[in-house]
């Protein structure tokens, strides 16, 4: 539902409107884990703070133009065949909030982002945290993904500032070759043996997850590249993961990174909720082992992501869609879900990048706040993934979220990896050869 499709008719009485659970929904409502809640961050800079009122007015109000972000999981008894969004007028609380500025309330305000999700109960999922200069987006990943929050907060901005927030122009991607690859088949194009898995670190041992945030620059590519700087981050993610296994005295073996795929328009009729598909983009060990070259690897890489990104599919595959279709209760389908995940864990994908690209929309809040100049975002990371890699770039910078679960890895560790991936990088800018 977009914006433009109002769920309440003019003069609508009796119950509140209810939709079904997307398949994205359901999966991760009968996987959440009370340790690891599935939140989405989303951290915006400003150059200056912006009025309260003014903002909580602007927020408000894109609410309301976007109105599926309205929404509260409606109640039923275990037995019931779907799970439902119930549509509300109004949010069901104040989700914007002002913070007194201190030392430590950003870092505490992170914390919270990655360790207490917007409850399901009410309408909408959503916490906007203020802090000084900082926009700090909080979205429960069940019923809504990045993109879509963006999208909202861009209205709010325009609203807030009376700037035009349009979204620009998304890039052209190179001519593709005259013969492109059949997409990789079951396996992801690494058979059915299992897949590497992230080494284990230093881990905290704590609830939920910890994270990491870095400014980049933009790798360089060079003009009439056959790979984008999409491909150039794959690569960079997947050296990373197999050098960090490497000095764990992991055996090598062959990964498989989930990328979201994201084919909604940005304007105002951009569906909202969660709307990416995902594939599953696969390196051979031989690949990533030693000083490969990496020009080849980056257009073997940018190959597959062509062919993948070409495949129409449901949004978690054939086996999600069949899983969630609405035959036995949500409850039975709900066990069913959790233990086949526990068993599919050997074969679930290393790690997921998720690269927003250009952020598509200016951020720009008017003459007294101004248009953002940093933006982050990060993604759940549940084992037994265990670590996500997020980017977005901004005024020419890459902004990049590691984000890692507790059980899994450290603050130390996250550190180690950011350098490994600042460096790997680094190598494909270069333009080729070993490295």
């Amino acid at each position: 539902m977009t914006a433009l499709q109002h769920p309440y008719p003019a003069r609508h009485e009796g119950p509140a409107p209810r939709v079904p659970f997307t398949v994205v929904d359901e999966v991760t409502r009968h996987c959440l884990e009370p340790r690891e809640p599935e939140t989405v961050h989303i951290e915006v800079h400003l150059p200056r703070r912006p009025d309260p009122d003014r903002l909580r007015a602007a927020f408000t109000e894109a609410l309301r133009r976007h109105p599926r972000i309205l929404m509260r999981e409606a109640p039923g008894p275990w037995y019931r065949r779907r799970y439902e969004w119930e549509l509300t007028r109004e949010p069901d609380t104040d989700v914007v909030t002002f913070l007194e500025p201190g030392p430590d309330v950003l870092e505490r305000a992170r914390e919270r982002a990655l360790t207490v999700a917007p409850p399901l109960a009410l309408s909408p999922p959503v916490r906007l945290e203020v802090i000084d200069r900082v926009l700090l987006l909080v979205i429960n990943h069940t019923a809504l993904d990045g993109p879509a929050c963006l999208r909202v907060l861009a209205t709010a901005a325009d609203i807030y500032g009376g700037r035009d927030n349009a979204p620009a122009t998304p890039p052209v991607r190179a001519a593709a070759p005259q013969s492109a690859p059949e997409p990789p088949g079951p396996g992801g194009g690494t058979g059915f043996a299992p897949v590497a898995r992230v080494a284990h670190g230093a881990p905290t041992g704590g609830a939920g997850n910890g994270m990491l945030i870095a400014e980049l620059p933009v790798p360089r590519r060079p003009k009439g590249a056959p790979y984008t700087v999409n491909d150039q981050l794959m690569v960079a993610t997947a050296r990373m993961i197999a050098a960090w296994n490497h000095e764990r005295g992991s055996r090598p073996r062959p990964m498989r990174i989930t990328m979201p795929v994201d084919d909604r328009t940005r304007g105002l009729d951009m569906p909202i909720g969660n709307g990416t598909r995902l594939v599953e983009v696969p390196f051979q060990v031989a690949e990533l082992a030693g000083h490969p070259d990496v020009s080849e690897l980056l257009r073997r890489t940018a190959e597959r992501t062509l062919a993948l990104k070409a495949v129409t599919r449901p949004q978690l595959g054939h086996g999600a869609a069949l899983l969630t279709a609405p035959v036995l209760p949500v409850g039975i389908r709900s066990a069913l879900t959790r233990g086949l995940r526990r068993a599919a864990a050997p074969w679930t994908s290393t790690t997921l990048l998720s690269n927003i690209g250009r952020i598509p929309y200016p951020l720009d809040f008017g003459e007294d706040t101004g248009r953002a100049t940093a933006v982050w975002f990060s993604a759940p990371a549940r084992m037994p993934r265990g670590l996500t890699v997020t980017t977005a770039s901004t005024g020419g910078r890459l902004h990049l979220a590691l984000r890692w679960s507790g059980a899994l890895l450290g603050p130390g560790d996250g550190a180690r990896l950011r350098d490994l991936f600042e460096q790997y990088l680094d190598a494909t800018s270069e333009g080729g050869g070993p490295s």
